[in-house]
């Protein structure tokens, strides 16, 4: 049988390795440690942002940035609904509603007029998504959020090494978030940030994020002997310094694993261009695709779930996008998003990641081609 393509797979390797073995020989291996420092000063430098605080997961990150923001009970924040769940959950979390708003037919973040039209009088904020890392319209959901006064955030869980008409992701709302899944074009693993420009705002996460009080990196080195006073209630969202160690070195790979992702991308589109039964993904000229993932729309006519499993019974393997939120019963939402509901259902991931060879590619290619005459 012929090997397996995988749908995602991490670069990793002999600098990973040593990474951790550098934080091992410190002594410090718990969260929030000089390590982390270290990650956090050069991921802020990455984003173009003043401030970056590390955490164990893009989840604990949407909620520090969503709680740091004021979102609470009796609140809603419009979401981008094309998603995976932890958008909306984050806001949840924080007590708020979130209300899905419908998205862009070919980028698939948030269509902006959605974000208007579902503006209320108990909406403090706008949440949107950079789809498989590709940024939203930020310039047009700026006006909308300035407009209203209203703050807004950037889930860019997928985006590391993204950006907007020249501007990197992390930078390009109040607050944004990413996420270090092994999923991701940059891994530990697990892990996830928080970015942003407002001192403020940074200086409240960071406090939230160590239980709501200063991290014992603070106090090494005092002489005397400080005691912690907690007046908040916080949280335990740090992230250990052999992951940041970990993504010390993914950093030093992030030009180089985007730049192939984009190859990668490019030769799809090539060879998919005569594909009947398929659209490819729309990169806009005026940002930087990372490539997070490679999906493609199947025509209404076509029956996914033949096409996923002839894939995957020829080693191929593939997935669905992401979710159209508005469905997942959890949320109880009782509009009808139609845009998002309909990718939804005919959207069909294959593979992407740093490591695909040009062969690998275009057996990716054939098989697809044959599922889809078949």
């Amino acid at each position: 049988m012929s090997s397996i393509v995988s749908l995602g797979q991490p670069t990793v390797g002999a600098e990973e390795l040593q990474a951790i073995a550098d934080v091992f020989a410190s002594g410090w291996l718990s969260g929030a440690g000089p390590t982390c420092a270290t990650f956090e000063r050069r991921f802020a430098e990455l984003t173009g942002t003043s401030d970056a605080l590390a955490t164990n997961n893009c989840g604990a990150a949407l909620h520090l940035g969503l709680s740091v923001l004021g979102a609470s009970a009796g609140d809603e924040v419009i979401v981008g609904d094309y998603t995976f769940p932890a958008t909306g959950h984050s806001v949840a979390w924080a007590g708020a509603t979130p209300i899905f708003a419908d998205i862009r037919p070919d980028i698939w973040s948030v269509d902006p007029a959605a974000v208007e039209a579902a503006i209320t009088p108990r909406t403090v904020g706008i949440l949107a998504v950079d789809v498989f890392g590709q940024p939203a319209d930020y310039d047009e959901l700026q006006a909308i959020a300035d407009k209203h006064g209203l703050w807004l955030m950037e889930d860019a869980a997928c985006s590391a090494g993204a950006s907007y008409k020249g501007r990197p992701a992390g930078s390009l709302a109040d607050v944004a978030t990413f996420s270090f899944h092994g999923r991701k074009g940059i891994t530990a693993g697990e892990g996830g940030a928080l970015t942003t420009n407002r001192s403020d705002l940074a200086d409240h996460a960071r406090k939230l994020h160590t239980y709501g009080i200063a991290p014992a990196l603070s106090r090494e080195g005092n002489t005397d002997l400080p005691i912690p006073s907690f007046d908040e209630l916080g949280f335990n969202y740090r992230l250990s310094d052999v992951a940041a160690g970990i993504m010390l070195a993914q950093l030093d790979r992030l030009e180089t694993l985007v730049a192939s992702r984009q190859r990668i991308a490019n030769q799809y589109a090539t060879l998919l261009v005569d594909v009947d039964g398929i659209s490819v993904p729309v990169a806009l000229p005026d940002r930087v695709h990372p490539w997070q993932s490679y999906v493609i729309t199947l025509d209404q006519n076509v029956d996914r779930g033949k096409v996923a499993s002839y894939l995957k019974a020829n080693g191929i393997q593939c997935n669905f996008g992401t979710y159209a939120s508005h469905v997942q019963p959890i949320y109880g939402f009782s509009g009808h998003l139609p845009v998002s509901a309909d990718l939804f259902k005919r959207h069909l991931a294959i593979p992407m990641h740093a490591n695909l060879s040009e062969d690998e590619v275009d057996r990716v290619v054939a098989t697809l081609r044959a599922a889809l005459t078949t």
